[in-house]
């Protein structure tokens, strides 16, 4: 069983040198990503097609602004921390954070869901999965991976979920865009009657999709930070997209779960979404909906945050049990070595029970995970 604890609903790996090169298919292994020295003296990951990858990116947890810039001009894969790709070694900062188990998503396999090679991807994707078997499986009752699908087709995809399971992940990640149409075209029914069947729910991650990117081809408007804040509207995109296209309306029991995004717009979208059916439907209700689209996000979709003070004053518009706290640990957005003392600041007005819930329980129930009937408040800190 999962020990007495928060569940983060979202913390990444760093994928070590050896991920996929060790597990790709062999006709791949020559191009498979991997760390190579950079001219500057730094490592990075480099991945045929796309730019390389700073490792500073995806380790940068707990650092100052000044000390992760610095650290970026010099970085190696050897001042990684371990605990981002050795579960027994996450598990003590685990601890440090008031962490029982958290949800593992990728994060060089961030970037590959936007490669344009769909092979490449889907070998790439194949061999991540068989590295975080292996991973996950050092800390099974704390580490709980997501698979990985490049979607190449329903029928591979479904495969996919089929493996996954049998792997023991409790998700799938899914790339922003597929390769066959789009995920509202009813081709996809086979595949959403499939991830309803195995209890697996389908997870969209920020900076999974072209048009989510921070890439320059985007034409950020002004500051670089504004694509910041723009990485959220390509999540939303998916849930109109799924909501328009009645893939909830058809799939009552698929669980999407939007990650990374925050959840404190999420009550204004539904706001937004009813306000513009009504406009163009007679009571609201779209052709091929039974019902307005608000109810659907209601019901189907799940939100991850870390610090979203707003998640916390969502309640009284959307169900707390699919608000899921999230530390991101290890990247640097994560609220790593800080989460319970920024808890502590955020969450006065809440309840015993709404806290038990988003720090704990609505995780748990939505990824059908072992914890039990345990509290959310670990018993002893050991930072």
């Amino acid at each position: 069983m999962i020990p007495q604890g928060i569940i983060s609903a979202d913390g990444h790996v760093c994928e070590p040198p050896n991920c996929y090169t060790d597990f790709i298919d062999p006709k791949y292994r020559d191009d498979a990503p991997r760390i190579e020295e950079q001219p500057d003296g730094t490592e990075a990951f480099v991945i045929p097609g796309m730019k390389p990858v700073g490792l500073g990116f995806v380790d940068g947890a707990g650092f100052t602004v000044k000390d992760r810039l610095a650290r970026a001009k010099t970085i190696r894969f050897s001042d990684i921390r371990e605990a981002g790709y050795n579960a027994n070694a996450r598990a003590v900062c685990m601890d440090q954070d008031g962490l029982a188990a958290e949800i593992i998503y990728a994060s060089i396999g961030m970037g590959l869901c936007m490669h344009k090679d769909p092979l490449y991807k889907d070998a790439c994707m194949r061999a991540y999965n068989r590295w975080l078997e292996s991973m996950c499986s050092e800390q099974p009752y704390r580490v709980f991976g997501l698979a990985q699908t490049a979607v190449l087709s329903v029928d591979s995809a479904i495969e996919d979920f089929k493996m996954a399971k049998k792997m023991g992940m409790v998700g799938m990640m899914m790339p922003g865009d597929p390769v066959h149409e789009d995920y509202d075209h009813p081709d996809y029914d086979a595949l959403w009657e499939c991830a309803t069947d195995l209890e697996l729910p389908v997870t969209f991650h920020i900076l999974t999709s072209r048009a989510g990117s921070m890439s320059a081809k985007n034409k950020i408007r002004g500051h670089n930070m504004n694509g910041f804040l723009n990485i959220v509207r390509a999540i939303q995109d998916v849930v109109g997209l799924m909501v328009y296209g009645g893939v909830f309306e058809r799939h009552p029991k698929l669980k999407l779960v939007v990650a990374e995004s925050d959840v404190g717009w999420i009550p204004h979208y539904m706001t937004r979404m009813d306000h513009s059916a009504k406009l163009n439907a007679e009571g609201g209700i779209i052709k091929g909906l039974s019902k307005l689209p608000s109810e659907y996000v209601k019901e189907n979709v799940y939100g991850t945050f870390q610090d979203d003070v707003t998640a916390f004053h969502s309640m009284y518009m959307m169900d707390y049990r699919h608000i899921l706290w999230a530390s991101d640990f290890p990247h640097s957005d994560s609220t790593y070595p800080r989460s319970l003392e920024l808890i502590e600041e955020q969450t006065p007005h809440l309840t015993e029970e709404q806290k038990q819930g988003i720090f704990r329980d609505n995780t748990a129930a939505l990824f059908n995970l072992p914890a039990g009937n345990k509290s959310w408040r670990m018993k002893e800190a050991t930072a």
